[in-house]
């Protein structure tokens, strides 16, 4: 599946574009404290798209562009702290 990123200086998401007859979209939304720091609050998959680890690819790609960019996250979001306790090998972006 294909994840955009659509962000802003201070908040930004990434998702799963949705399909012409869907208005919901698979999403993690996250908020920038400061230009260091990533705040993952929340992450939402609809139903047609539960049980396929799009919720995994989500964070995945997070943890990806926070190591390219030098960045931290927080996990306020539950399903992203879980992610973190299952991947000990996060712990270099996990603020």
């Amino acid at each position: 599946m294909h994840i955009e990123l659509e962000e802003t200086a201070r908040q930004g998401r990434y998702f799963i574009p949705a399909d012409q007859n869907a208005d919901d979209v698979a999403e993690l939304n996250f908020s920038k404290p400061d230009d260091h720091t990533i705040s993952a609050d929340r992450t939402y998959v609809p139903d047609r798209y539960r049980g396929q680890g799009i919720a995994a690819q989500l964070v995945e790609r997070l943890v990806a562009d926070a190591r390219r960019k030098g960045a931290k996250i927080i996990p306020a979001c539950s399903y992203v702290a879980k992610a973190f306790e299952k991947h000990p090998e996060w712990a270099d972006v996990r603020h």
